[in-house]
């Protein structure tokens, strides 16, 4: 029997995404799943990105998702998560500033009347559109331990000092999910894999009903609803827009990028060529240099040998000796 199928709005749009976690219930349902640890609170966080989209500005494609958690043990953490569904030169230094800003942010502190103000530890999830440069693992889990000089594991509890200013991460490359789903955490990600997505647009995702039990049933109604509210498709489609210029405007950078260092090689070559004539005008102009030095030389004796001859004329003459007479005697000589 064949699987019913179900078109939900594809998450890896920022605002068909926005749209899901904006559900408190579902967030703390995806976030347990992802970070694998209970989420019993969340609390959304302003961001300064959560722009409106059709304001068609190019900062409606940097909405940023941030939630401070609080576990079933009791301790809490700032969430971070960001979707990137092309791979732009920016990208890092972006994520860089992002982050920099909510270490710096005085609103991320933890809130206990009894104790100091501290620093609220932060959780960071990236979910790729594109694959890294070298691994090749669906989802990677970047954490932390402590270690001694000797690399043994430190145990016992966290430092405060090291948990505010270190975090965990999740790193998430979309492309390379795979199609076989067994745990919760395949199962969710499988929401975003690109492969169910309806031709000719990216927008909608065609999933299978039988991958998803009872318990996911929440966020796939959120993203059926998703497809069905005009205005999320609208931002979906503006963000659609603005991804495939951006995009045209990274070919057209990198084609005059490649042009420019073409032209560059082309000059360098050219400045070898004038460099080499140069010095081969260089070498010719101290062999002439040479040469005319050697007809000075020569133009001098020719001078001091013409005074000599000058000066026994004028004795020989000054004796009664013809002029001719004497020029004759003195070549004999």
């Amino acid at each position: 029997m064949k699987s019913e199928r179900t078109r939900i709005a594809n998450p890896i749009y920022d605002g068909a995404f926005k749209y899901l976690l904006d559900d408190n219930r579902v967030a703390r349902f995806f976030l347990s799943v992802l970070m694998d640890e209970e989420v019993v609170d969340l609390e959304l966080r302003p961001t300064e990105h959560n722009t409106d989209i059709e304001r068609k500005s190019l900062t409606v494609f940097r909405i940023d998702f941030a939630a401070r958690i609080r576990s079933k043990d009791g301790t809490e953490k700032l969430v971070i998560i960001e979707i990137q569904k092309a791979k732009y030169a920016t990208d890092i230094m972006r994520f860089r500033k992002y982050l920099g800003q909510q270490y710096a942010s005085e609103n991320n502190v933890c809130e206990d009347p009894l104790k100091a103000p501290c620093a609220l530890p932060i959780f960071s999830i990236y979910l790729l559109g594109h694959k890294l440069d070298y691994i090749r693992e669906p989802v990677i889990r970047v954490t932390r331990e402590y270690r001694d000089m000797a690399g043994k594991v430190i145990t016992g509890p966290r430092e405060e000092f090291i948990e505010s200013l270190t975090h965990d991460s999740i790193v998430v490359q979309i492309p390379l999910l795979k199609p076989s789903r067994q745990t919760d955490l395949e199962r969710l990600l499988g929401l975003f894999d690109q492969t169910q997505a309806e031709p000719p647009s990216l927008q909608v995702l065609s999933i299978c009903d039988d991958d998803y039990p009872e318990r996911f049933q929440p966020v796939i109604r959120r993203l059926m609803k998703a497809v069905s509210e005009p205005a999320i498709r609208d931002k979906m489609q503006v963000e659609e827009d603005y991804l495939n210029e951006l995009e045209r405007l990274e070919r057209t950078i990198a084609y005059r990028e490649d042009l420019i260092a073409r032209k560059e090689d082309i000059i360098a070559e050219k400045e070898d060529i004038i460099a080499e004539k140069e010095d081969i005008i260089a070498e010719k102009e101290d062999i002439i240099a040479e040469k005319e030095g050697i007809i000075a030389q020569k133009e001098d004796k020719i001078v001091e040998q013409n005074a000599k001859l000058d000066r026994a004329i004028a004795v020989l003459v000054s004796k009664g000796i013809q002029i001719e007479e004497a020029k004759r005697l003195l070549q004999d000589s």
